[in-house]
């Protein structure tokens, strides 16, 4: 049998920053409950129980007063655990689902119900095994009034992305900036790149998140993340009514350099210095885009 993944720390320290009053958490998961929530039978990886009661928990304990809760690759295309977090959140928790481009409009309608307010599509090879662009393109034209498309990619394939987001017709947010080489610097050709994308239309928003899975000890970095807050910091000032952040949480596939979650939260000034923008980052540019109604 399959030893099941722990990701995430133990006992996260308290933040030294204090998050604004509604602050958002604004890219999180749920693991399960395995016994409620099977895991697909295509999933890669085998976390251990990462349920509501953990998420809510550690929102308290960070400073956080909502979450946006993304369907993990594990659970497959069914958002049954996703959205029993979402309903158990008393209103505080909006998420993404991951779908079958089959979907009947009826479901999709279903999940809106639910609190769903955007869909995931995955190209990272090593989580998922197909990525049909042209389903994908058709399943986006259907989607629910005030929906987005949240687009999850490495920084090495952007290039051959670029007809596909071209193409769809709704707001597109781009999952760890598109994961940048941040060992390139601010001006690096990866952040020149993602740069270009913004540029190409309004409409695309950024997950300024994964220090973590971005500035890597074996890559000469590490906690404190120095090099992601250099790289980071000057894109949400350039974009400030673009960006949104989020702790990752339960860190998948992290399990051999566990991020400590307060440390993460104590990122949010290095790259938002000002009230302003850190309003923009936690509160108001996620509130557009999951709680417009």
């Amino acid at each position: 049998m399959t030893d099941r993944i722990i990701s995430w720390h133990a006992n996260p320290s308290k933040p030294i920053y204090a998050p604004p009053p509604g602050a958002i958490d604004a890219h999180c998961h749920v693991f399960g409950p395995m016994a409620r929530f099977p895991f697909s039978p295509k999933a890669k990886y085998l976390p251990e129980d990462a349920g509501p009661d953990m998420l809510f928990a550690l929102r308290d304990h960070l400073g956080f007063d909502r979450n946006v809760i993304v369907q993990a690759s594990c659970h497959g295309t069914d958002n049954a655990a996703t959205l029993d977090a979402i309903a158990r959140s008393q209103g505080r928790a909006r998420g993404v689902a991951v779908v079958d481009p089959a979907i009947h409009d009826a479901e999709l309608q279903a999940l809106h119900e639910g609190g769903i307010r955007g869909i995931r599509f995955n190209f990272l090879k090593r989580l998922v095994d197909d990525a049909p662009k042209d389903r994908f393109l058709e399943v986006a034209r259907r989607l629910p009034q005030g929906w987005h498309v949240v687009i999850y990619f490495e920084a090495d394939i952007l290039g051959e992305l670029r007809a596909f987001m071209d193409a769809i017709p709704v707001p597109l947010v781009i999952d760890h900036m598109g994961r940048p080489d941040v060992t390139q610097g601010p001006d690096g050709a990866d952040m020149r790149a993602f740069r270009r994308l913004l540029d190409s239309r309004e409409d695309i928003h950024f997950k300024a998140t994964c220090p973590d899975r971005l500035d890597r000890p074996e890559d000469g970095g590490g906690d404190p993340w120095d090099m992601f807050a250099e790289c980071v910091a000057p894109l949400v000032a350039d974009y400030p009514d673009r960006c949104l952040w989020g702790t990752d949480w339960p860190h998948p596939n992290m399990q051999d350099a566990i991020p400590d979650d307060g440390h993460l939260v104590d990122m949010i000034p290095r790259i938002a210095p000002t009230e302003e923008l850190q309003r923009l980052l936690l509160i108001d540019n996620p509130e557009a885009l999951y709680w417009a109604d």
